[in-house]
């Protein structure tokens, strides 16, 4: 989750809008007129539910709507192991409003997705009939590799012509994803392009990126800070959250690897790399266009998490630059954040400001071949 964004900034001609957690229906542009079919795209992830509706444009996409809100719909799931009833109306409120969008702009091509929280629910099952018998919406629950595969796609327009290894972390409610892809086979041009063909599990499939290795971490924002829920120290409970998680990355084969320091890129897509990112920007109001594609260094983002620290638990609930729903999930975010940059040989980071939902529009359009060939930006 980013700050709140003022009305009507979340479609964006250039190309998406902002990945937060704001809790507001956000603004919409017109479709072209006889132009492409629209596209909607629904990302139902622990903590918020988020859509897009766009529209095919040359390579890219165009908004014409959007919405995204806060639902707590793994709200204690850890200590129950169900979604909630509160919870779950909460979220079927959400998408009532989702299915008035998607309806009212006549969307028939469309993808409908759940993530880590209906992946582990008892009643998960449940809950899709009772969403489907309430609003008319389907939706698909996915696995955590098609997960990752996604938020890969929705980062290719970052991805530098230098870039020979590409690491992709998606920092989420209730897991976190990471994706090591080798791109040393592919023309520098054709990186970016090669992303969007990217299938996991099955080589380089023919455009010559190949996955080295993926891991979905079962802990997200709100996960890991319900782990460490009981220690009362800030500081404590922060470095405590920072090397509980680095333990679940041994399993990822490039946690052992030396990799050059040349050539890699790390990306970096979540409301908490956003929320880093607009705070050591000094942003009160939240810009995508400042966000999206920031390259961050080591030192920057320690120094914004330090200042978090310093701040403490109120400072942070004051402090405009966070954002009223990200307070209380900004250190076990930051926390993660931490160890991923004390893991891999590389001082910078580039800030996603896209995730999901944008990875599932990208990939509906190019699967339908209405993306047309040049560069992706």
């Amino acid at each position: 989750m980013t700050p709140e964004r003022p009305l009507g900034e979340d479609a964006l001609s250039s190309q998406v809008e902002p990945s937060g957690d704001g809790s507001h229906g956000g603004g919409s542009s017109p479709p072209v007129p006889g132009g492409p079919a629209l596209y909607a795209a629904l990302d139902l992830g622990t903590n918020s539910c988020r859509m897009l509706i766009a529209q095919p444009r040359g390579s890219q996409f165009l908004v014409t709507d959007s919405f995204s809100k806060t639902v707590q719909l793994g709200a204690g799931l850890e200590a129950s192991g169900k979604l909630s009833r509160a919870s779950m109306t909460r979220t079927i409120q959400a998408l009532r409003i989702c299915q008035k969008k998607i309806e009212k702009h006549g969307v028939t091509r469309m993808r409908l997705v759940a993530t880590e929280a209906c992946r582990r629910a008892r009643n998960a099952r449940d809950f899709m009939r009772q969403v489907r018998r309430e609003t008319g919406l389907a939706l698909e629950i996915i696995p955590p590799e098609e997960e990752a595969r996604l938020a890969v796609i929705s980062c290719a327009p970052l991805v530098s012509p230098r870039t020979e290894q590409l690491l992709v972390v998606d920092i989420g409610g209730g897991s976190t994803e990471l994706v090591w892809i080798d791109l040393s086979r592919v023309a520098p041009e054709a990186r970016p392009r090669a992303i969007l063909q990217l299938r996991m599990g099955e080589g380089d499939a023919g455009c010559g990126a190949r996955v080295v290795d993926w891991i979905s971490v079962k802990l997200g924002v709100a996960t890991l800070k319900d782990q460490f829920g009981d220690v009362e120290d800030d500081a404590a409970r922060f470095a405590l959250m920072s090397w509980f998680f680095e333990e679940q990355l041994a399993a990822f084969s490039p946690y052992h690897a030396q990799a050059p320091r040349e050539g890699f890129q790390i990306i970096g897509t979540s409301g908490t790399v956003t929320t880093v990112a607009a705070s050591w920007l000094g942003l009160r109001r939240y810009d995508r266009g400042k966000v999206d594609g920031l390259q961050m260094t080591s030192v920057q983002i320690d120094g914004v998490i330090r200042e978090y620290l310093s701040l403490g638990p109120e400072g942070r609930r004051t402090d405009p630059r966070i954002g009223r729903d990200r307070h209380t999930l900004i250190m076990s975010g930051a926390a993660i954040l931490q160890a991923l940059m004390r893991i891999w040989p590389t001082d910078r980071l580039s800030v996603a400001d896209r995730g999901l939902r944008e990875g599932l529009l990208y990939a509906q359009m190019s699967a339908d071949g209405v993306l047309e060939e040049g560069p992706i930006q």
